[in-house]
């Protein structure tokens, strides 16, 4: 009798979209400037409305599709466009909108190791959560997973936060992200990591 024939094991990344995580389109993309090297992840923070977790308005918000009536808050964000590649949940649960080889929307004006417009050369993951507040460990094992499935894909050679792209005018993640945490999951060099943070 022979041996079954293992069956061979899907891909982790499929023209960027990454396979262990559920898949929300956005239209807020574009393609990357010719010869972008996507070399930096970006940390976000975010909740709608701010403070509140485990609704769907942020996926909408991605989407395009947020009721701008349904909280007083979002007419304050009515008609914005954005999107950023990955989504992370309180419980770690882990969400896609944008090929990480295309270009999403969640960086805006921004400079970074000598380079501006980061949104051309970056992949933004957002955190559910609210600047200067602490995160999930669930969160930082996700956070951790992906970005070691990112490194072999993606010559990521940084790690910053929002409020190191654009600072003075986007603080977070903010004090309450354990960027111990991460360095210490992924194992990489600090160098990896804004100088501002204390690894």
């Amino acid at each position: 009798m022979n041996p079954k024939t293992p069956e061979p094991q899907a891909p982790l990344w499929r023209n960027g979209w990454y396979r262990f995580a559920h898949q929300h389109k956005s239209p807020n993309f574009g393609p990357r400037p010719e010869g972008a090297r996507t070399d930096l992840v970006v940390v976000h923070s975010i909740s709608l409305p701010p403070g509140e977790y485990g609704g769907n308005h942020v996926l909408a918000l991605f989407g395009n599709t947020l009721d701008w009536s349904a909280h007083p808050y979002f007419e304050s964000i009515r008609g914005l466009q954005v999107s950023a590649h990955f989504y992370i949940r309180r419980q770690g649960e882990l969400w896609q909108f944008v090929s990480a080889d295309d270009r999403a929307w969640h960086a805006g004006a921004s400079h970074y190791r000598g380079r501006s417009n980061c949104n051309d050369d970056s992949i933004g993951i957002e955190l559910e959560g609210l600047e200067g507040q602490p995160f999930e460990p669930e969160q930082y094992d996700t956070l951790v997973s992906l970005l070691a499935a990112l490194k072999p894909a993606y010559p990521i050679l940084h790690v910053a936060g929002h409020e190191h792209i654009a600072p003075g005018r986007k603080h977070d993640p903010g004090a309450g992200f354990n960027w111990q945490a991460v360095q210490r999951g992924t194992g990489w060099d600090a160098r990896c990591f804004p100088a501002a943070v204390q690894i």
